[in-house]
């Protein structure tokens, strides 16, 4: 297989066989987080092809700042968003005051005591608003002011929904769990 930065050039100059090559290497992650934004299969895939088609059409941009691993998350990201939008999911998202209390975070390895797939199919049940936050505070590492920019939200919105988002998983998780070691 050929390295990285071979691929990118060689899918700058449209080179046959690059853009292949590329998808190939990329496409099971990337399609993995378009499933986590968007619960609809056709949705996420949809989304999945327009943001291959971006990451392709504006290749040229990215000029090796930086992680361009990372370059394709945010699009793929963003389009997820624009998808959110567009479909108005994101209109739960209710703009709370700098004044609204954020409540208080529970230890770090809340999530321990359960596999990820658990943990998966949980986020997946989340409402989209508190799925998105959490998606992005989580596996994308985005920080809360890029969050807030990005949604148009307050920072306190988003540290309010993340820690609600994170409430209500291990609620999920722990009824299911209780469920489980029932007789």
């Amino acid at each position: 297989m050929h390295d990285l930065e071979s691929i990118i050039q060689d899918c700058k100059i449209k080179k046959s066989g690059a853009q292949k090559q590329l998808y190939d290497r990329y496409k099971d992650i990337l399609y993995a987080i378009c499933i986590r934004y968007i619960k609809n299969a056709t949705d996420a895939e949809d989304v999945f092809i327009e943001a291959f088609y971006k990451i392709f059409h504006h290749i040229d941009q990215y000029h090796g700042d930086g992680s361009f691993e990372g370059w394709m998350k945010r699009i793929v990201v963003n389009e997820a968003l624009q998808f959110l939008r567009k479909k108005s999911r994101l209109a739960i998202l209710t703009e709370l005051t700098d004044h609204t209390p954020v409540p208080p975070d529970r230890e770090d390895e809340w999530y321990s005591p359960y596999e990820l797939e658990e943990i998966m199919a949980a986020v997946q049940e989340l409402p989209d608003g508190y799925r998105t936050i959490f998606n992005m505070y989580v596996f994308e590492e985005y920080k809360h002011r890029e969050i807030a920019e990005l949604l148009r939200i307050s920072i306190n919105t988003s540290k309010s929904q993340y820690l609600l988002a994170k409430k209500k998983l291990i609620d999920m998780l722990s009824k299911t769990k209780s469920q489980i070691n029932k007789p």
